[in-house]
């Protein structure tokens, strides 16, 4: 059996169903923003590999602070024991994360980073004997993760529907609009005012599974500012939205108001190591400051902080934080606006949107808007075609660029969206 083959037999891929129509891609290598195919292909990765590439594919710095590491130290059990690479990161982060921020809790990917934050703030009432604020708040059309915590506080639909008779219940808050910004507000008061709600949840900005949907920073800090009047923990999942894809180094950074936990992982390596972090605020910290077991947050994974994930995201840390990088994000986010306004003209969009390095450009089609539109397929495989992967969100196509994407490669992007919108009939 080829590779091709044995891939067919033996893996079972991710969101793909079982029986597949056609075989996966072989990537043989990738290098800067392309990635390169069995077969000799150039293929430009437009969506950062589901988000997570900041730097582009190999980069020299990252792969070598791995290789110096995995020489020195691969792995420690982190009960009992820490190491430097954890300790230098934690102190990394904090120097960028929002000053209310005092702690960072490791775990191993997006969906564990949220399930920490939800045990943090359901144990932080439970520590301080409050054991009425057992009501979480979530925005309609979530999406925080595949674990059971985060599929709960997610949205009911077709991700997970197997498993709705095993999920908790949540309060669902219609996702804020233009239209709609008064009765969201007033139905957040109504919901805290009954003193019941522990946690307020949401993907601060831009839902991203959802379609790239996006929402007002001044109406987000209002809730937050509403949940605070009303003792309600402010958990952002900020998976997505960290290190500078919003066009600042946290979506939280557009906020007056700052979130008491926040969950990361998805670009904190660069894209080059599975990695997950939970920060929160002293406020929180005090409620767990003991020593007697009752108080401890019993939860850890095996590879908790392991170095060299550690390793790999202080070394992105540093290219992120640096003039060139910042001045990338700019400059790609100026040329995105510049995109959207030429983009929104066209007969077959519906609606273009953009934050920072994020655009999404939703499709007019016959069907309605969802992750099942069928123009998906047509999408996906006209883009492949031309060198570019993007995957569409249903009728929603969006480019999310890693931060050293050219002026060059950018236009041919964005003239390639152009040609395929051309195409489609209405």
């Amino acid at each position: 059996m080829n590779l091709l083959e044995k891939d067919r037999k033996y893996i079972w891929h991710p969101f793909t169903p079982l029986e597949v129509e056609e075989d996966s891609i072989l990537i043989e290598s990738a290098n800067g923003i392309y990635l390169h195919t069995a077969e000799g292909k150039k293929i430009i990765d437009a969506v950062s590999s589901w988000w997570v590439n900041l730097h582009g594919h190999s980069h020299p710095v990252i792969a070598k602070a791995i290789a110096e590491q995995a020489l020195q130290l691969e792995h420690v059990i982190f009960a009992g024991f820490t190491h430097a690479p954890a300790i230098t990161l934690a102190e990394n982060l904090l120097s960028i994360l929002p000053s209310n921020q005092s702690k960072i809790f490791f775990s191993d990917d997006g969906s564990t980073a949220v399930e920490v934050g939800l045990k943090m703030a359901m144990q932080y009432w439970y520590n301080k004997g409050i054991n009425t604020k057992n009501k979480i708040i979530a925005l309609e059309g979530a999406y925080h993760g595949d674990t059971f915590g985060a599929m709960s506080v997610g949205s009911r639909d077709s991700f997970n529907v197997a498993f709705n008779n095993y999920l908790f219940q949540v309060n669902s808050l219609e996702f804020p609009t233009k239209e709609n910004e008064e009765k969201v507000i007033e139905d957040f008061k109504n919901l805290v005012s009954k003193k019941d709600v522990g946690v307020f949840i949401f993907e601060p900005l831009v839902q991203g599974a959802a379609g790239m949907r996006m929402y007002s920073a001044a109406l987000l800090d209002k809730l937050i500012s509403i949940a605070n009047e009303n003792a309600v923990v402010c958990l952002a999942d900020e998976v997505f939205t960290g290190f500078g894809r919003t066009g600042k180094l946290f979506a939280s950074d557009h906020l007056k108001n700052k979130p008491d936990i926040i969950a990361l992982s998805k670009g904190i390596t660069g894209g080059s190591m599975p990695l997950g972090v939970t920060s929160c605020s002293s406020k929180i910290t005090t409620a767990f400051e003991a020593t007697e077991n009752s108080k401890t947050l019993y939860h850890g994974h095996s590879y908790t902080a392991n170095p060299l994930a550690c390793a790999a995201a202080n070394a992105s840390f540093q290219i992120l934080t640096s003039q060139d990088c910042l001045r990338n994000i700019d400059r790609i986010s100026k040329k995105i606006k510049i995109y959207e306004r030429e983009l929104a003209k066209h007969k077959n969009v519906k609606e273009v949107r953009s934050l920072g390095t994020i655009l999404a450009v939703e499709l007019l089609t016959k069907d309605s808007t969802s992750y099942t539109n069928p123009v998906r397929k047509k999408i996906y495989h006209y883009f492949l075609s031309r060198g570019i992967l993007l995957r569409p969100l249903g009728n929603v196509m969006y480019v999310l660029p890693p931060y050293i994407t050219s002026d060059s490669e950018l236009d041919f992007i964005f003239t390639t969206i152009g040609e395929f919108l051309d195409t489609l009939e209405t």
